[in-house]
């Protein structure tokens, strides 16, 4: 079963509620999830570390957060947000939602060009936006963290699927999807300011200790995939 961790009182702000460990957990009991673990954000850095369980001073001002044990085919229950809006439904305090698919005109239609080399590393690219989303640090943590989960669990390590999230206020479309040699892919990666050729970024990154595991995944490749907006 897969744990999420939450901030505690993240978590009873969403859910409109406060309430004791033992009440949250006869919740999570009734609902069909477990509470694993209460714990802050230095006992997990210690217990990584190896170290003794002892007290810190602050250590009684940390942020108490939960690590909560979810089924395995519940995707939606991998962040905060998630959690809380099924407990509030659980709890009749909010309906259940209601997608629909809504008429867009053609000319309001974002269109992304799937080039026939792509057929060589990743055949499929899937594009959606999102619109009316605002961040704050702790929303936009937990949304990197869901990203992370994600590419862990149905996306087999990123082996099927990669993920990339981007802000389209700074971006232009139409885009296309593209498979490149990576001496012709140039670009500014995330956290840096140097422009990367394709095949010097797979050779930094081998030194990251995040990012060197998926290497793998198309460095052997004659070509390497990417997407470009308008202006490339």
């Amino acid at each position: 079963m897969p744990t999420v961790s939450v901030g505690r009182d993240r978590l009873f702000a969403a859910l409109g509620e406060t309430y004791t460990k033992e009440e949250f957990e006869e919740l999570c009991f009734k609902f069909g999830i477990e509470l694993d673990d209460v714990t802050t954000e230095k006992a997990i850095i210690r217990k990584e570390k190896h170290l003794e369980e002892e007290q810190e001073a602050g250590d009684e001002d940390e942020e108490v957060i939960y690590k909560i044990d979810v089924a395995a085919n519940r995707y939606d229950l991998l962040c905060l947000e998630g959690i809380a809006r099924a407990l509030r439904i659980f709890n009749e305090k909010e309906a259940s939602p209601l997608y629909t698919v809504t008429n867009v005109s053609p000319e309001s239609i974002l269109k992304m060009h799937v080039k026939p080399e792509t057929s060589l590393i990743r055949p499929f690219v899937v594009c959606a936006v999102l619109r009316g989303v605002a961040f704050d640090e702790a929303r936009y943590n937990s949304f990197i963290d869901l990203q992370d989960k994600l590419h862990q669990n149905i996306c087999r390590r990123r082996t099927l699927v990669a993920i990339g999230t981007h802000d389209l206020d700074t971006i232009q479309g139409p885009f296309s999807y593209e498979a490149l040699p990576p001496q012709e892919i140039n670009f500014v990666p995330l956290k840096q300011v140097k422009i990367f050729r394709a095949d010097e970024l797979l050779e930094y990154y081998k030194s990251d200790m995040k990012l060197k595991k998926f290497l793998h995944i198309i460095e052997n490749s004659p070509v390497y995939p990417v997407i470009y907006d308008r202006n490339r």
